[in-house]
């Protein structure tokens, strides 16, 4: 088979916008190579100059917890207090917290 008939690997985009801290996940698109996979995703994912990064990492490499064992891979965090700060003194001025 040759290389033109190949599929292209599939790639996951993740988009920052001007507004944001945080990389999104905006969708996938198929691509050669990286380079591609950004510039695809510049046209097909960004309008109007809201983005100011985009990552893409090719599917493949993605690892995922199972949704099917959530209750058990999550359930062991409920014992750590430490991670709920529902114990701290908090001042009565301090608003929004």
């Amino acid at each position: 088979m040759s290389n033109e008939h190949k599929e292209w690997p599939l790639w996951e985009v993740f988009i920052r916008s001007k507004a944001g801290l945080d990389h999104k996940h905006a969708g996938s698109l198929h691509a050669a190579d990286a380079q591609m996979a950004i510039e695809n995703a510049r046209d097909v994912y960004t309008r109007r100059m809201e983005g100011i990064s985009i990552w893409v990492v090719e599917s493949k490499h993605i690892h995922a917890s199972n949704p099917e064992e959530a209750d058990a891979f999550f359930d062991p965090a409920q014992d750590k207090i430490y991670r709920h700060p529902t114990f701290y003194n908090l001042p009565d001025e301090l608003k929004h917290m």
